[in-house]
């Protein structure tokens, strides 16, 4: 545990929290936060999730623009639902991406659990792109993402960051929930 953890973990509180409540704040308080990120996960060894971290940065910067455009009469963000068929091939194309990443990851690197850190990476990269674009299942990947990241960031001694996604699983749950009455309310 070091400064720079805290400080990210600080920042991810926020930044869930501002997401939770359609705030265009979450993005610039997420670009500090994926910054931090990407040292830690790179100095403990976990290739896929620092660069996710440069990913992070790129999808924030997008969101923050579509965001900042998809906005209701009432100033909020609108939000919406994929299609069943949308639904269906992001599932098989998350579980293409963490086959095809692990496999390369496990090849090509050190990495200490390249399937395991793999899916942390490609289900992270589908969440924030399904985020970004404001759809109300973004939810359900984050939700995963949470339970696939706890055990993993216990298993490398990262347990601020552990208990972190314990927040964030909570948070993300929330969220679903308040997204869905949003999506009524629209």
């Amino acid at each position: 545990m070091s400064l720079i953890e805290l400080a990210a973990v600080l920042l991810g509180l926020a930044n869930i929290v501002l997401i939770i409540r359609r705030s265009v704040w979450n993005f610039p308080v997420a670009v500090v936060m994926v910054s931090l990120y990407f040292f830690i996960f790179r100095d403990a060894r976990l290739y896929s999730d620092a660069g996710l971290q440069i990913f992070f940065l790129i999808v924030n910067l997008y969101g923050w623009w579509n965001w900042h455009r998809s906005k209701g009469d009432d100033g909020a963000v609108v939000v919406r639902r994929l299609p069943a068929i949308g639904y269906a091939m992001w599932i098989a194309g998350s579980v293409a991406a963490i086959w095809a990443w692990g496999s390369f990851m496990g090849a090509y690197t050190q990495t200490d659990y390249p399937y395991w850190d793999a899916a942390v990476a490609m289900l992270s990269v589908a969440g924030q792109i399904l985020m970004a674009r404001r759809f109300v299942e973004n939810w359900h990947w984050w939700i995963i993402v949470n339970l696939v990241s706890i055990p993993l960031y216990i298993a490398k001694g990262l347990h601020l960051t552990a208990g972190l996604y314990g927040v964030f699983l909570v948070l993300a749950i929330g969220g679903l929930v308040a997204w869905r009455k949003a999506e009524v309310a629209g």
